[in-house]
């Protein structure tokens, strides 16, 4: 029989609403950073992964990552539809919330996810192509990770922690969105900067407010590690951000401030301290923060190198946030911050650390070569990258005959090829 305990289902509550506040936080953050004419086009694929994720979920998404196991790689369909789950049927993380709490907040880590991916990919692919995309991606990518890191699978079963999605959501979307840029290929028409910093700024504010519910609900109680964990997530980010915006100051010629790297480095800090956010000290997230603001930097300079077509340096901030967290989780897990957790490689557990290593690395791989197979199949289907004159056009009036602003034949952008 299920007890509730209000306080925490109340709680709970508050953080599924904070973590769906993200996905539109990510529209206005992506909505900002391409040109005028691409508004609409990148803001639509957060909004409809509000919609369709949702469908998926209710109709087999949460059953496969929570119900039964598959040889420790995914779950069955004994809650498919949401099936022989009652009012009385407790959460399996914490007895006293009610199921379709559980499943509510981890519906909204699902639909972020995806979302994510797309901003590696703005302004050439066709919204038909990232349907099937999305549909495929969470099937066999996402799905199948949530249960073996959460859901009982062979990740957990080994030791692997991930307190609230290095591993699950960072790594392997910003490793897929990696995978989608190589295999779509650069942008014909090249955007000459973010058209509106500002819609960033709110965007990122979004994100950082939303990402307490996303970290502290993690712990899936009201405790003392619940604290920690929102600490955590505050200092990582503001000492990513600061560091990122003293690193860019010196690196960079103009040597002047840059509020978009500010922003930028926020959002690095975040995604990197989210695995390790209820495992470790707010010294400790002082140090991760620091540590992602300067790797993540130097991670979106080598992208900019190589002539990577990342638009919106998903692989940058997510792929290598994600991975770099884990490993520092692995580094800096200590026990006295949360007795459920183990002590990381600083007090003398190489083999967690090792196991760390070991599983984002396998995460890694699967979602890069996951995205390439699937990418290419739905181009057996129907075209991934749009038509070039869609591109000179503009996706929002190509593909939707909608415009985000009555200006938008305003000159803002670069036509850089017509090729395929």
């Amino acid at each position: 029989m299920l007890h509730i305990d209000t306080g925490n289902t109340g709680f709970m509550l508050l953080c599924t609403s904070l973590v769906m506040l993200m996905t539109p936080g990510l529209a206005f953050f992506y909505g900002g950073l391409v040109g005028r004419k691409n508004v609409l086009a990148i803001m639509i694929q957060s909004f409809v992964s509000m919609g369709w994720t949702t469908v998926i979920w209710y109709a087999y998404g949460y059953s496969l990552c929570f119900s039964g196991d598959w040889h420790g790689i995914t779950g069955d369909l004994h809650y498919a539809f949401l099936r022989n789950i009652t009012l009385n049927t407790a959460s399996p993380a914490n007895e006293t919330i009610p199921l379709f709490v559980f499943i509510a907040y981890q519906m909204m880590f699902a639909i972020i996810t995806p979302a994510l991916i797309s901003g590696a990919f703005t302004n050439r692919v066709t919204f038909k192509a990232y349907m099937m995309f999305l549909t495929a991606w969470l099937t066999f990518v996402y799905f199948p990770f949530v249960h073996m890191v959460w859901g009982g699978g062979m990740l957990q079963q080994w030791g692997v922690l991930d307190f609230a999605g290095g591993i699950v959501v960072h790594n392997i979307a910003g490793i897929a969105a990696l995978a989608s840029v190589l295999y779509v290929g650069k942008r014909r028409v090249m955007d000459r900067g973010p058209h509106s910093v500002p819609l960033v700024a709110l965007g990122t504010g979004l994100l950082w407010f939303g990402w307490y519910g996303f970290n502290a609900g993690s712990e899936f109680r009201v405790d003392s590690v619940t604290t920690t964990a929102f600490l955590n997530t505050d200092v990582a980010a503001s000492f990513a951000a600061v560091t990122w915006l003293a690193v860019a100051y010196f690196a960079e010629r103009k040597h002047k401030p840059s509020f978009l790297g500010l922003l930028t480095g926020a959002v690095a800090g975040l995604a990197t301290i989210t695995p390790a956010a209820g495992y470790v000290s707010p010294s400790t997230a002082v140090v991760i923060g620091i540590i992602s603001g300067v790797v993540c930097y130097y991670a979106v300079a080598l992208k900019n190198k190589l002539h990577w077509d990342d638009a919106l340096d998903v692989w940058g901030v997510h792929g290598v946030g994600g991975f770099l967290g884990i490993i520092l989780l692995g580094v800096f897990a200590d026990k006295r911050f949360n007795p459920a957790g183990v002590d990381g490689l600083l007090l003398g557990n190489h083999v967690f650390f090792y196991k760390q290593v070991a599983a984002v690395l396998f995460s890694s791989v699967w979602a890069f070569v996951f995205t390439l197979g699937m990418l290419r199949i739905i181009d057996c289907f129907t075209p991934v990258k749009v038509e070039a004159n869609d591109e000179v056009v503009g996706l929002d009036d190509a593909l939707f005959g909608e415009h985000a602003y009555e200006d938008v034949l305003e000159p803002e952008e670069e036509v850089v090829g017509t090729g395929v």
